[in-house]
């Protein structure tokens, strides 16, 4: 492993949203959401550079304006993974990409630094991700996404469905909830990108099941971070009201 590896986290960013449009600009205390985003991530330990990927000026000019860097990708990318892979075009093959939305203002910069001793361990895996303890009744919701991994915490499956099915109790087992943060070197990045949609991905709606379906090796780390992403204007609401609380 080389000493000289930059490690970097690229936040796509886009004004187009079904729900919420132009939410990346959304005031949120005075900030808008992707400076929050961009202050929080650039905490993290040992992180070397944050950049914003986007297809518009304005989200590129408001990252400019508080300081921050900004890179212009194309507004034809089908996935913010393919948005971040074109921003980290100027890297080298074995620096590591934290990959963090830019709808998730409320990020720890705990939560993006457990992501990268993986990728610089002797047996480093293809990605790495976060994954939380939920409750059954929380993973009983489809909108929240669940993991199941082996004994080495590698991820096994991704599902909106609850898994695993709990037809027996099995005293310590837990159910994991997956945190859509991920980390990876360049290298594989790329290779992802190149990737054609799978089948379960397709059918789940779950990006992270192409690395799967391709027996790529996801490794899953613990964390007490609990997203809160903004989806609806209900969401930006709650957020503005913990940051106006110090509830963070």
């Amino acid at each position: 492993m080389s000493s000289s590896r930059r490690r970097v986290v690229i936040i796509p960013a886009r004004m187009a949203s079904t729900r919420l449009p132009g939410k990346p600009l959304a005031d949120i205390c005075g900030r808008t959401m992707i400076e929050w985003v961009y202050r929080r991530a650039a905490s993290a330990r040992g992180v070397d550079a944050v950049m914003v990927a986007t297809p518009d000026v304005e989200i590129a000019e408001a990252v400019l304006g508080f300081g921050g860097r900004a890179v212009m990708t194309s507004d034809e990318h089908r996935s913010g993974t393919d948005r971040v892979a074109e921003a980290a075009a100027e890297l080298e093959d074995e620096d590591i990409v934290v990959n963090v939305q830019g709808d998730e203002p409320m990020i720890t910069p705990e939560a993006v630094e457990s992501l990268i001793p993986p990728l610089e361990s002797s047996d480093a895996p293809d990605i790495t991700s976060l994954m939380r303890a939920v409750t059954p009744d929380e993973a009983a919701d489809p909108n929240l996404v669940k993991v199941v991994v082996d004994l080495g915490c590698r991820a096994l499956y991704f599902s909106r469905s609850m898994i695993p099915y709990l037809r027996n109790d099995v005293p310590g087992l837990r159910i994991w909830g997956h945190v859509g943060i991920y980390a990876y070197t360049v290298r594989a990045l790329r290779a992802f990108s190149r990737l054609e949609p799978t089948p379960l991905e397709t059918a789940e709606s779950l990006e992270q099941l192409r690395a799967v379906e391709n027996g790529w090796d996801i490794r899953m780390v613990e964390t007490s971070f609990k997203p809160i992403g903004v989806d609806t204007e209900a969401d930006l609401e709650r957020v503005r009201r913990l940051f106006a609380s110090n509830s963070l």
